[in-house]
């Protein structure tokens, strides 16, 4: 077994799909460094290296995930935040060796406090969540100017453009048609009928609300591990882009509550109700939602993660080749939208329709 583990799509630590970053590799990127500490998260090899004193964060892709025009579209984005003042890092280099592809970026300012944490843990406190639902706000203010199209097709994307369309059948089927080893995917799986079933219906409720929501780049991500913090508490620096794309602020906004409020890979766990109201009143002490966006966002909370499901399920079956996380992955993609159909779910939507 690797000395190095990684997170799973369950509680477990497992062994990672991609081999961790080497000295000898890292050296080959940037010059003479050393490995410091190696990423546990899942769908890339990451590590953060130190080179004549300096702290640097380098994180390999195979080619299939992201090559440079990929990883190029992400990058301007994060320049036009640096630009507007936003708290993220600063890209130094991207290279392509072989089937790999590299990107530096500075290491950020801040406590990396979750790093340890598995993936979509809850925040530490309500304070936390506070503070993170104010920095994704601000964010957002800084965003508002970066009008460069949507990504193109490509794995781990958290789009919104499905569920975002008056025809959502006919953009699955486009959406599907643009990802061949996606189409291949689903095969396996009963889509048509259980999108017709789960999230269509989801869908009619939050159609209205959709003309209100205006389009800007986001972060996609937003969860406490993605996130550095100062000794006051508040965010330092915003990490980890890779998801990032042309939605809407409520998506992004939606996506962080789900993602760090209901502990997905135990959702027995009880929903961190408190955490909830707080990313809702930090988000809302910075940039007010309007009133379409208020209207939408309940309705939006089952669908922000069917999309990502989607991409996961491309990833998982045309590049790692594992059918227990493809099936997992779909699973998501109608699981996530039921689950809000359960007394939990309810309560949760109930919860932020109050607060908004």
């Amino acid at each position: 077994m690797s000395a190095h583990l990684a997170h799973g799509l369950g509680t477990e630590w497992v062994e990672p799909d991609w081999a961790p970053l080497t000295d000898a590799e890292v050296t080959g990127v940037v010059g003479p460094a050393r490995v410091v500490w190696r990423s546990p998260r899942p769908l890339s090899a990451a590590a953060v290296v130190e080179r004549d004193g300096r702290r640097l964060f380098v994180k390999r892709h195979h080619t299939r995930v992201r090559t440079l025009r990929g990883l190029a579209e992400e990058h301007a984005f994060l320049r036009r935040l640096r630009e507007r003042g936003a708290p993220v890092v600063e890209v130094l280099d991207l290279v392509e060796r072989g089937e790999w592809t590299y990107e530096v970026h500075t290491a950020g300012t801040g406590t990396d406090l979750y790093r340890d944490a598995q993936s979509w843990s809850p925040f530490r406190s309500a304070a936390h969540a506070r503070a993170a639902g104010e920095a994704l706000a601000r964010l957002h203010l800084a965003a508002r100017d970066f009008d460069a199209p949507p990504r193109r097709a490509q794995p781990l994307v958290a789009s919104f453009t499905v569920f975002a369309s008056d025809d959502p059948p006919a953009a699955l089927d486009r959406y599907v048609a643009a990802r061949p080893d996606l189409a291949s995917a689903l095969g396996d799986f009963p889509w048509r009928e259980d999108t017709r079933r789960v999230l269509l219906p989801l869908h009619e409720r939050l159609a209205p609300h959709l003309p209100g929501l205006a389009p800007l780049w986001t972060h996609n991500d937003w969860h406490a591990s993605n996130l550095l913090w100062d000794e006051d508490g508040e965010v330092a620096t915003v990490l980890d882009f890779g998801m990032s794309d042309r939605t809407t602020a409520v998506h992004d906004l939606a996506t962080a509550l789900v993602r760090n409020t209901v502990q997905w890979l135990d959702p027995a766990r009880p929903v961190q109700e408190k955490h909830a109201v707080e990313l809702l009143h930090g988000y809302q002490s910075a940039r007010p939602l309007t009133a379409a966006e208020s209207a939408a966002l309940p309705a939006l909370l089952p669908l922000v993660h069917a999309e990502f499901a989607l991409s996961e399920l491309d990833y998982f079956h045309g590049v790692t080749r594992s059918p227990a996380n493809a099936r997992l992955a779909y699973e998501y993609y109608v699981g996530h939208a039921e689950w809000f159909s359960g007394e939990a779910g309810h309560r949760l939507l109930e919860l932020v329709a109050a607060q908004v």
